[in-house]
């Protein structure tokens, strides 16, 4: 149910009918019906269902509440964005149950082997009990069935057929619990083979929160002035370093007073403003573009600014690297993976900076998307062996480079429905360190379906050779049939568990 607010007052009715821009009440202790936006109140919402998380999360007016949030303390006042049946959590639904139909190689040639061999098995064993009596002198029908039952018992592929997409799922399952979602279970294998991981840097090793350091201007201007042009082109803008500047502003910009605003990708915005063309944006927009002066430079990220073909000022941010992606990249590298790359579309000092403090060393700066595309192909054309090459972004503005990477995937895509559709594998919070759960997941997965097959392949050979001169009961037969299976499958059950290091 949810309560929706109308003008004659509260009414509950069934999620399947609340529609997008209806207002909702959630109370302690429900749960949120739909995605929407907190339009009043302040409370701490459980989302173990969604991103895997014990902690709960503290959110207040402005912030993005998900279908299947529990509401713990606070009265939360909320408007609907999307219908029941478009929520975050119904497209996850959907793509666990089509992860099914997404097989990894093993367990698609065991499907594919298991088809042939068990008519074969069938032929032989028929063969093995009726042909021997005939052509063999003294040989009793009795004791050739009783051979041919033993074989065909022993020869039975359960253990196979039934462990390795139980060891599958379970690892999926293992993922979901440590807030990855994988899109199939031959994702979870192409996991286990990655030996080259490429980050994005915005918002995927760093926090994509830019704060704004200092304001610089050329002699004449005065810096609040630069901040002022800055902040009222930006304002047009979705662009975290946008936010950031117009946050550091302060003041209430007149958005009306913009016009002709043209978003260059990769590069900055220009716009006419109060009648002055302005350009905000990166050094190469200003060489485009030919701006006139000498430019600012600076460690961190600079957005430069120039008023009618005049350079005036700059602005200097900063962003600051996840509390845990020093520590993820130590893992990826304890785990196996040779090769991290970033590719960004910031300054190489600002990118250098970064990779230094979290560790990687190969980062590649001033780059667009295509560029990084570009890049990308390069990375997997000098792989040496078999190993996969992952991208990871935030699944928007990488779209491209989420498709073309062996396994693509999407940091903090919970809500995004980019993320969702262009990756592999969706990281559903904003944590680094998940990434390795998820690689370590998969690498334990493979371990146990391997550990399956050769136990199987093994327990069964050695019976069907005992069998082959007589020596195998149909005892012995049986449990090399269901008791192996029994065994793979509570071995298979240990995929299930989430990692220990969290």
């Amino acid at each position: 149910k949810a309560r929706v607010v109308h003008e004659h007052g509260i009414h509950e009715i069934s999620v399947e009918q609340v529609r997008p821009g209806d207002e909702l009440l959630v109370q302690p202790g429900e749960r949120v019906p739909v995605d929407g936006v907190i339009l009043s109140g302040l409370s701490s919402l459980d989302t173990a269902a969604l991103t895997g998380e014990s902690v709960p999360k503290d959110l207040g007016e402005g912030d993005q509440v998900l279908a299947g949030y529990i509401n713990l303390s606070g009265l939360l006042r909320m408007r609907a964005e999307r219908p029941a049946s478009e929520s975050a959590i119904s497209r996850i639904l959907d793509l666990v149950e089509n992860a099914a139909a997404r097989k990894a190689p093993t367990e698609e040639f065991i499907t594919k082997f298991a088809r042939y061999y068990t008519p074969a098995v069938v032929g032989i064993a028929v063969l093995l009990a009726c042909l021997p009596p005939l052509v063999v002198p003294g040989a009793a029908f009795s004791d050739w069935l009783y051979r041919a039952l033993v074989f065909l018992v022993i020869s039975c592929p359960c253990a196979l057929v039934v462990s390795i997409p139980l060891g599958f799922f379970g690892g999926i399952g293992a993922a979901s619990k440590a807030g990855v979602l994988v899109k199939g279970s031959n994702y979870l294998q192409a996991l286990h083979e990655v030996d080259s991981i490429v980050f994005d840097k915005t918002g995927t090793l760093t926090s994509g929160k830019f704060t704004v350091d200092r304001v610089q201007a050329v002699p004449g201007i005065d810096p609040d002035y630069v901040l002022k042009m800055a902040a009222t082109a930006e304002s047009m803008s979705h662009h975290p370093i946008a936010r950031s500047i117009v946050t550091a502003y302060g003041q209430e910009i007149d958005k009306n007073a913009v016009e002709d605003f043209q978003d260059h990708a990769g590069f900055g915005i220009s716009a006419r403003i109060e009648g002055q063309d302005v350009v905000v944006g990166s050094a190469r927009l200003m060489e485009h573009l030919g701006i006139e002066g000498r430019l600012f430079s600076h460690a961190g990220q600079t957005v430069h600014v120039a008023v009618d073909g005049r350079y005036i000022g700059a602005v200097f941010l900063s962003d600051t690297p996840k509390k845990d992606a020093q520590d993820a990249v130590n893992r990826l590298r304890h785990l196996g993976v040779k090769q991290t790359v970033i590719l960004t579309g910031d300054s190489a000092p600002a990118a250098v900076e970064a990779g230094a403090a979290i560790g990687i060393n190969d980062v590649r700066s001033e780059l667009l998307p295509e560029d990084k595309l570009a890049e990308l192909e390069k990375i997997i054309g000098s792989r040496i062996g078999k190993g996969k090459v992952a991208y990871v972004g935030d699944g928007i503005n990488d779209a491209p480079v989420l498709a073309r990477a062996d396994v693509g995937i999407a940091m903090g895509g919970l809500g995004q429905d980019a993320a969702i559709e262009a990756a592999d594998v969706v990281i559903m919070t904003d944590e680094p360190s998940k990434l390795a759960d998820a690689i370590a997941i998969a690498r334990r997965t493979n371990r146990v379906v391997w550990q399956n097959i050769i136990l199987a392949l093994g327990v069964k050979l050695f019976v069907l050779a005992l069998g082959a001169i007589g020596h195998a009961t149909l005892w012995e037969a049986v449990f090399a049939d269901v008791g192996v299976t029994l065994i793979a499958v509570l071995n298979s059950i240990r995929t299930t568990r989430a990692p220990a290091h969290r």
